[in-house]
């Protein structure tokens, strides 16, 4: 591929995922602030499990969270 091919592509890609994630910004349900509220509010640790893809998602929101301030640790499950 030439250089322009990949530029082209590379758009693409990046176009499409931001419609991806405006739709999801457009459908989030009412309860996400209750998820929100309720990991703000603990006391304990946030467990946050998976495996393979979802896996590797976990457990960088795992990290996401602990970076942050919200104690939290990843489970292969």
């Amino acid at each position: 591929m030439s250089y322009d091919d990949n530029m082209e592509a590379g758009k693409k890609v990046i176009l499409e995922e931001a419609k991806a994630l405006e739709t999801l910004a457009d459908t989030l349900p009412d309860s996400f602030t209750d998820v929100v509220n309720l990991v703000v509010k603990s006391k304990g640790r946030v467990i946050v499990s998976g495996v393979g893809k979802s896996g590797h998602i976990g457990r960088k929101i795992a990290a996401t969270l602990a970076s942050t301030g919200t104690p939290s640790f990843f489970v292969h499950s």
